[in-house]
């Protein structure tokens, strides 16, 4: 299909976006990596009047820690996680994301900070940054404003960011020690969307742990944390009846929808086994284990 007519723009500064954005609201979209947006105009699932094109814009494109956390650029393609040092050696979590996000030709022209504001629950970056207790850095005409990931994610395809907002930057705690992060997918085939997928991000102290985060990616109509795994598991050193618990509880905290990836059944039955993969992989690289 041909996408509907819309008015095109290509601001060379980020005031001159944000000006754009504030001019035509809710008439308008911005135009990122284009990886999920340009299908959806194609099949007409979105009909923007207004298409801001911001890949002219300067300065938005780094990975670097600073101020106890990674920062990530609001343009930074997905392929630029693959490749960065810090990402491969420090954030192994974020490092197992980027590995397996669509193919490699996708991940080299979609962005951080488009796959996040998409607010697809079954994009990769929502589950990861949801582990991490991300944040994400949004400018609009009265500056910028600091989201915390918990509240970003509002509704199916919905964020909290405003009309006139634009998501500049995403950052990600610094470990610490005794850290250990992990995601593990399954789809299909490579380039699909998971059938489930589990991001766990953990702290260790000797055997107990602690700081808990899980995300899941794809069962559920909005990005969440499976808050009672994470509950199962705090506190506690792993054994085989607490990652039974952890697993049984992400099972039935998710609410998959039956589709041709698999039923309800066979999703949340993934789902145990997946966060019981993720949940020991992470123990395992906080302990110092392999990558």
């Amino acid at each position: 299909m041909i996408p509907g007519a819309f008015d095109y723009h290509s601001p060379s500064t980020l005031e001159e976006a944000v000006a754009l954005l504030a001019r035509h609201g809710d008439e308008a979209k911005i135009l990122a990596g284009g990886q999920s947006l340009i299908p959806a105009m194609r099949f007409r699932l979105a009909a923007p009047e207004v298409l801001i094109d911001i890949n002219r814009l300067e300065g938005l494109q780094y990975i670097r820690e600073e101020n106890g956390y990674l920062a990530i650029g609001g343009l930074t393609r997905e392929s630029a996680l693959e490749e960065s040092p810090v990402v491969q050696q420090r954030y192994p979590l974020l490092a197992d994301t980027a590995r397996v996000i669509a193919d490699p030709l996708v991940r080299n022209l979609a962005t951080v900070g488009g796959n996040l504001a998409h607010a697809d629950p079954a994009n990769d970056h929502p589950a990861t940054m949801l582990a991490y207790g991300a944040s994400v850095v949004a400018q609009g005409p009265g500056g910028s404003r600091v989201l915390s990931i918990d509240d970003f994610f509002t509704d199916l395809f919905e964020n909290a960011l405003a009309s006139d907002e634009l998501l500049t930057e995403v950052r990600i705690p610094e470990p610490q020690p005794g850290s250990g992060g992990a995601y593990i997918k399954v789809e299909r085939k490579v380039g699909d969307y998971a059938i489930s997928a589990v991001a766990v991000q953990l702290r260790l102290h000797g055997e107990i742990c602690s700081d808990v985060r899980i995300g899941l990616t794809n069962v559920s109509a909005v990005p969440f944390r499976a808050t009672e795994a994470e509950s199962c598991l705090e506190g506690k050193a792993l054994s085989e009846e607490v990652l039974e618990a952890v697993g049984q509880a992400a099972a039935g905290q998710c609410d998959p929808s039956a589709d041709l990836r698999g039923s309800v059944e066979y999703k949340r039955d993934l789902t145990r086994v997946l966060t019981q993969r993720a949940v020991t992989q992470a123990i395992a690289r906080a302990k110092g284990g392999s990558q």
